[in-house]
């Protein structure tokens, strides 16, 4: 007899661990799938603030790897950072309260999960989905709209929700057991934690929103960064840099970058050379990265307010390293700025 197998579409999450647990307690082969859109800070190793840790907490951010190892799922992870360009640029459901094109992601993903399912000889899709959970995308209704335009239909199953919604293809085949599936719903996690005492399941992330196009500061910075390209376009590098630091624009043509903390200050270390970059020689303090094209005017006052964010903010003079692209190195001397001369409207 064939062995059933189920591709489970898997974030890492506490609900995605669940759901391939569950089918995989009925005897089913469950492989996880990841897919990359370039919107999680796991993807890039985007380092986690210091104030946002927890205590025991390394700041580092446990990718959905290092869970699926930790839940002994075998893991395929796929790259579709391009292919979904066109899904944030247009999306036919719209966005969220932010920038999030929840529906068509949604169903976009189970589009590429069906592709990867039938080239790989796998027999139904499973998600970690619970009704009532996300606003947008995991509304009853939305469910069966999702499922549709993915192409999935009845092939995908909700083992977590599955006993509120109307059966599956695996459960008419008889391939899962309906009365082993379960009922939860709504934004709570009780009836999720019970369920992974009993499943055995121990290392699982705190919840935490996982999707950065639902934050509202990095989506006004991607809409700034669209309105300064006068185009709906975005690169790796672009996005690694959205999701970090201090942004400030005072004029059009080109915004200061400002590390806030050491980590983030390591992690800008990979984009010398790409960007001009700027640093206090006399004082500690954090760098700045020039995204755009600036004049000496320019380069003046954007290293004045890089100033006002080190140690020597309250100095007579501080002076300020600039590299440029070129090669190029120069020192200006400058008076770091107040804070009140650092207007709210140039902050992104």
């Amino acid at each position: 007899m064939k062995k059933i197998r189920a591709l489970s579409l898997f974030s890492g999450g506490l609900d995605s661990i669940l759901a391939a647990k569950i089918i995989e307690a009925q005897g089913i082969e469950v492989e996880g799938i990841t897919f990359q859109i370039g919107f999680t800070k796991e993807e890039f190793g985007i380092p986690q603030r210091d104030k946002n840790k927890k205590d025991g907490d390394n700041g580092g951010h446990l990718n959905p790897e290092y869970y699926a190892e930790k839940a002994g799922i075998k893991l395929n992870i796929e790259n579709i950072f391009e292919e979904f360009k066109s899904v944030l640029f247009d999306p036919k459901h719209g966005y969220g309260s932010n920038m999030n094109p929840c529906i068509d992601c949604k169903a976009f993903m189970l589009h590429k999960a069906k592709e990867y399912m039938e080239k790989y000889g796998f027999d139904f899709l499973v998600t970690g989905e619970v009704i009532g959970q996300r606003p947008m995308s995991q509304r009853k209704q939305a469910l069966p709209i999702v499922a549709k335009e993915g192409g999935v239909e009845d092939m995908v199953l909700r083992p977590l929700c599955a006993k509120l919604l109307p059966e599956t293809l695996p459960e008419r085949k008889g391939w899962v057991e309906r009365e082993k599936l379960y009922d939860f719903n709504g934004r709570g996690r009780k009836s999720q934690v019970q369920l992974a005492k009993k499943l055995g399941v121990i290392e699982y992330p705190q919840p935490a929103g996982g999707c950065l196009l639902t934050d509202p500061g990095f989506s006004k910075r991607l809409e700034n960064l669209w309105q300064s390209k006068c185009e709906k376009e975005y690169s790796v590098d672009e996005i690694k840099l959205l999701s970090i630091g201090r942004h400030i624009r005072f004029c059009d043509e080109f915004k200061l970058i400002i590390s806030r903390e050491k980590s983030e200050t390591e992690y800008m270390e990979q984009f010398y050379g790409q960007f001009t970059t700027l640093k206090a020689l006399n004082f500690g303090g954090p760098v700045g990265l020039i995204d755009g094209d600036a004049d000496e005017g320019g380069l003046k006052k954007a290293a004045a307010i890089l100033a006002r964010y080190g140690s020597g903010r309250d100095a007579v003079e501080v002076m300020v390293e600039v590299f440029a692209v070129s090669g190029e190195k120069m020192v200006y001397t400058v008076v770091p700025y107040s804070a009140e001369q650092i207007l709210p409207s140039w902050h992104i």
